[in-house]
């Protein structure tokens, strides 16, 4: 039997909620703000306040994080530059106590804290935590898939025993369950508010809480503007060590030359996810920018096996040849990030991400386009995010400078952000495409499973292959330390390169602007987490 208590997590000063009311119409000026008060910027927008809606978009994540709580979380650490991350390595006590798991690995006891309220002061209960899962695992889509990946699946699995004892019963052991449990999609829900706002259309009240937040967290919202700004206070009842900021103001500035000149001239605190362009300028200039290399991420080409001529594998090679990667790392990515290209022809190494065998080789592209039918080249339409312009478009358009020297005429098609996870991560119906995925769970076997498995969300080149089908299934419940998982591994990534329907370019990373506030601590989730912020001078 497995024991762990709780330890204290996240460190923060300051007291007491603002108590005058801010201005929403405008940017709230750095030298103007009340004390314990930051502004931030960002370029997407939140529409949702609800992880677990159909739809709810990945800059939405970050609600779920900061106003709602977990039965554990994982620790931080401090980086060599001295900035905080996430430590995936350490899982964390939240609103649990401690928790037992059985020998077997099946079975997970939790004991809940006796001191954590809802943000209208009724105390958590093991009811809340059953009816909160039973609610992941049924309302589908990525949070049900989430869950699991963990092996939660069912409401079936998951027992209040009474007040204080949750109970996990899983089909099997798995190394994935403690690590999944979190990440930002099992937080806690009021069951008894969401139950009053539910109706015989709406069982989970998903319309509530699209938008209201019910949770236990260190904030709750309340201000959201959709397509303007989301505003955090500070919930003084938390559990945990209050943050330092009382209230975070957190404003969609579409333009990024806008962002940059707020963040600048000091009219806001932070600036979140800032183009590889500014990062480097802004570094430059003196201003602290926090550059960190996204875990179990790579931004790729997506070539689409439903489609002709991307199911033919020696046109995907032929492609994988053809791509300027060290032109396209400098002129998009700002040398920021990890080279993904000019690897070892075989893998030795059982990690992800690592670099593909390819590199550029016009003459070998046009080998590999000779073996095809489509020796001669072909049209084909290009699709790029207009939300993930800043690389989107300078990488798209240098292939297709490339291609074109292959007689493949590509055309280059500019989504709206709104409707791109649609496009390309649901319906699958882009041809060729650029995208980006970062694995939450810490794995190979994680990222295959999300990305490479048949119609799974990120698998956007509608891959199919019984083998990695077969390895994912095998290896993403067995331990590392499982002689069979290493060479299963092994074998996933030596399929994955020679087939290759995902063209690795870079490994992305996540870049953020500070001018007046500290505290800023990367997550693998790519979203803010305000529970570590506080302003500079507090």
């Amino acid at each position: 039997m497995t024991t762990i208590s709780r330890r204290t997590i996240l460190k923060g000063a300051g007291a007491g909620i603002a108590a005058s009311s801010l201005p929403f119409a405008s940017i709230l000026p750095a030298a103007a703000a009340p004390n314990g008060v930051l502004v931030g910027v960002h370029g997407e927008t939140i529409n949702s306040l609800d992880l677990h809606r159909t739809g709810t978009n990945r800059p939405s994540y970050q609600v779920a994080v900061n106003c709602y709580d977990r039965l554990v979380t994982f620790g931080l650490k401090t980086l060599e530059d001295g900035s905080l991350s996430y430590d995936y390595a350490t899982i964390n006590p939240d609103i649990a106590e401690s928790w037992e798991i059985s020998e077997d690995g099946t079975l997970y006891t939790f004991t809940l804290r006796d001191d954590v309220k809802f943000q209208d002061g009724k105390p958590v209960t093991a009811a809340d935590v059953k009816w909160s899962f039973d609610r992941a695992v049924t309302v589908g889509g990525f949070p049900t898939v989430q869950m699991k990946a963990g092996g939660l699946e069912r409401p079936d699995q998951f027992e209040a025993v009474d007040d204080k004892t949750f109970v996990i019963k899983l089909d099997r052991a798995s190394k994935l369950t403690l690590p999944d449990l979190a990440v930002p999609v099992p937080f806690i829900l009021n069951s008894e508010v969401a139950k009053a706002h539910a109706t015989a259309d709406d069982p989970w009240a998903l319309e509530y809480v699209h938008k209201n937040t019910i949770g236990s967290g260190a904030f709750k919202v309340v201000r959201w503007d959709p397509g303007q700004q989301l505003v955090y206070e500070r919930n003084d009842n938390w559990h945990g060590e209050l943050p330092g900021v009382k209230r975070l103001i957190l404003r969609e500035v579409p333009s990024q030359a806008t962002r940059r000149a707020l963040i600048e001239r000091g009219d806001v605190q932070l600036s979140f996810n800032i183009p590889n362009k500014d990062a480097k300028e802004l570094a430059d200039g003196g201003l602290t920018v926090y550059s960190t290399p996204i875990e179990n991420a790579i931004q790729v080409v997506g070539l689409n096996t439903n489609f002709e001529p991307f199911t033919d594998p020696d046109v995907r090679k032929a492609i994988a040849y053809a791509i300027p990667y060290e032109e396209i790392f400098q002129t998009a990515a700002y040398g920021r990030g990890n080279k993904m290209w000019g690897g070892p022809e075989k893998a030795t190494e059982p990690v992800w991400p690592q670099p593909s065998p390819y590199y550029t080789d016009l003459d070998k592209a046009r080998e590999f386009l000779a073996k095809s039918k489509f020796a001669d080249g072909f049209e084909v339409p290009f699709s790029i995010d207009l939300d993930q312009v800043d690389w989107m478009e300078p990488t798209a358009l240098l292939i297709i400078e490339n291609l074109a020297k292959l007689g493949i005429t590509a055309s280059l098609e500019k989504i709206p952000g709104a409707n791109w996870r649609t496009a390309s991560l649901v319906e699958k119906r882009l041809p060729l495409h650029l995208e980006n995925f970062g694995g939450w769970l810490n794995y190979p076997d994680y990222y295959f499973f999300w990305a490479y498995q048949d119609g799974h969300l990120f698998n956007s080149s509608n891959y199919q292959n019984d083998e990695i089908e077969q390895l994912v299934d095998e290896t993403l419940y067995l331990p590392t330390d499982d002689p069979e998982w290493a060479p299963k591994i092994l074998r996933m990534i030596e399929i994955a390169f020679e087939d290759i329907p995902r063209i690795p370019l870079w490994q992305p990373a996540l870049n953020v602007a500070s001018n007046g506030a500290d505290g800023y601590a990367y997550w693998f989730h790519r979203q803010l987490d305000a529970r570590t912020l506080s302003p500079a001078d507090s």
